[in-house]
C-alpha cells in the first residue's frame, strides 16, 4: 500500500482553514499545503510580520491575523472579529518544556498555550465551524497526568516536561468531550486529533529532550510530521480519531488512524476537565 502524502490532499477550493501558530514549523508547512490545494488559509499568529514574510510568494491565498493563544483577551478579540464560515480550525500553536511563567491573565503559560487557550478559541469559534476541529497533540500525552484540582500548577511544584505531558493529555480529553457534545447536539462537525510523532522542529530546541532530534532514525522530518495534521484535516475519518505516524511507538512514519492512550479515553475525566477549564476561562473578566 502506497504511503499517504500531501499529493493526496483533495481539492479544497472554496474552503476556509484557520491555523494557529502557522508562521513557522509544522503550522507553516500545513498552511502551505492546504493553500496549494486551493483552500483560503488564515494564519493566526503572534508575529504577523514574520508570517507574511513566510508565505510571501507561495501559491494560494493567505490571510494573516493577529492571535496570541496564551492571552485570553487576544483570543476573544480574534473570535469577536470573525465573520463567515470556518471549514477547518487547526489548533497547532504550542510550546514544550518551558520554564515556569505566568500569562497576562495569571495562568501557567505552557498549559494556556497548549490547552486552555485553544479550548477557549474553539468554543468561541464553534458556531462558525462547518467541518472539523483538528487538535495537535503529542505521543507524550500517554505519560500525562491530570490534576483537576490544580490544572494551572499553583499548588504543585512546576515541572516543564510534566506540564507539557499534562497539557497534551488535556488536549486529547478535550477532543473526546467536544465530540461527545457535538454528537449529542446532532452536529456534523468533527473533533479530530493529530500527532506528528517526533518531528525535527525547533519546538524542543531549548529543552533537554531536544537530544532526540539528533537521533534521525527515531524522528520525522518536519515535512513528514506535518502529514498527520494534513491527513486529520482533509481525510474522511470518524470523530475523535487520533491520527499519527504508523511506525513503532507512533514516533515516525506515514499518517494513519491510531489509538489514544487509555487515559485519553476516560469520558468521566474528560467531562470534569471541561467544566474545570470552562470555570477557569470564565473567571477572567472580559
Amino acid at each position: 500500500m502506497t504511503s499517504w502524502t500531501a499529493n493526496d490532499i483533495p481539492h479544497l477550493t472554496g474552503r476556509t482553514v484557520v491555523i494557529t501558530g502557522a508562521g513557522r514549523g509544522l503550522g507553516l508547512i500545513t498552511a502551505r499545503e492546504l493553500a496549494r490545494a486551493g483552500a483560503h488559509v488564515v494564519l493566526a499568529v503572534r508575529d504577523t510580520g514574520k508570517a507574511r514574510q513566510a508565505v510571501a510568494g507561495l501559491p494560494g491565498t493567505f490571510d494573516v491575523r493577529s492571535l496570541d493563544v496564551s492571552d485570553l483577551t487576544s483570543i476573544r478579540t480574534f473570535a469577536d472579529s470573525w465573520t463567515g464560515d470556518i471549514d477547518i480550525l487547526i489548533n497547532n500553536a504550542g510550546v514544550m518544556d518551558i520554564p515556569a511563567a505566568r500569562t497576562t491573565d495569571g495562568f501557567d503559560r505552557q498549559t494556556t498555550t497548549n490547552y486552555t487557550g485553544p479550548f477557549l478559541l474553539t468554543g468561541l469559534l464553534l458556531e462558525h465551524i462547518t467541518d472539523r476541529v483538528v487538535h495537535v497533540t503529542s505521543e507524550l500525552h500517554r505519560q500525562g497526568r491530570i490534576d483537576l484540582y490544580d490544572l494551572d500548577w499553583r499548588t504543585r511544584k512546576y515541572h516543564g516536561m510534566r506540564a507539557y505531558q499534562a497539557s497534551k493529555l488535556a488536549v486529547v480529553l478535550f477532543s473526546l468531550e467536544l465530540q461527545r457534545r457535538l454528537t449529542a447536539a446532532g452536529s456534523p462537525v468533527r473533533s479530530v486529533l493529530a500527532s506528528p510523532g517526533i518531528a525535527r522542529t525547533t519546538l524542543a530546541a531549548h529543552s533537554r529532550s531536544n537530544v532526540v532530534n539528533r537521533l534521525t532514525f527515531l524522528t520525522n522530518t518536519p515535512e513528514r510530521g506535518a502529514l498527520s495534521l494534513l491527513y486529520a484535516a482533509t481525510q474522511d475519518v470518524p470523530g475523535n480519531s487520533y491520527v499519527g505516524p504508523d511506525g513503532l511507538g507512533g514516533l515516525r512514519g506515514s499518517p494513519t488512524v491510531r489509538r489514544q492512550g487509555k487515559a485519553g479515553l476516560d469520558a468521566a475525566t474528560a467531562g470534569r476537565l471541561w467544566e474545570a477549564t470552562a470555570g477557569m476561562v470564565a473567571s477572567v473578566a472580559r
